[in-house]
């Protein structure tokens, strides 16, 4: 890993340093970016007022999308589990039948 430097970045108009290694630093735009986008769509949208407000719905719609991204692959992960499980009990019987 190496030596974490001063990345300056752009989030609603106003600039920060975010400190990042500099192996980093394409993910922390790519965040930045993820992070512009959904100010920008709870902005367009026109329902909320003031930027405290549109930080938090962006927040939370991002926080939404996570932990539906979690659900749908612990589903697909357990699923896959059980079907790996299935197939190492065959493997087995069939290596236990064979010897």
């Amino acid at each position: 890993m190496t030596q974490a430097k001063p990345v300056p970045v752009s989030i609603l108009d106003k600039e920060y340093l975010i400190s990042c290694p500099a192996d980093e630093r394409e993910q922390l735009h790519a965040v930045v970016n993820f992070v512009n986008e959904k100010l920008e769509e709870v902005k367009s949208s026109g329902s909320v007022i003031g930027t405290e407000r549109m930080i938090i719905m962006a927040t939370l719609n991002i926080a939404n999308e996570l932990l539906t991204y979690k659900l749908e692959n612990r589903d697909y992960t357990e699923s896959v589990g059980s079907v790996v499980k299935r197939l190492q009990t065959k493997i087995d019987g069939v290596l236990t039948r064979g010897e």
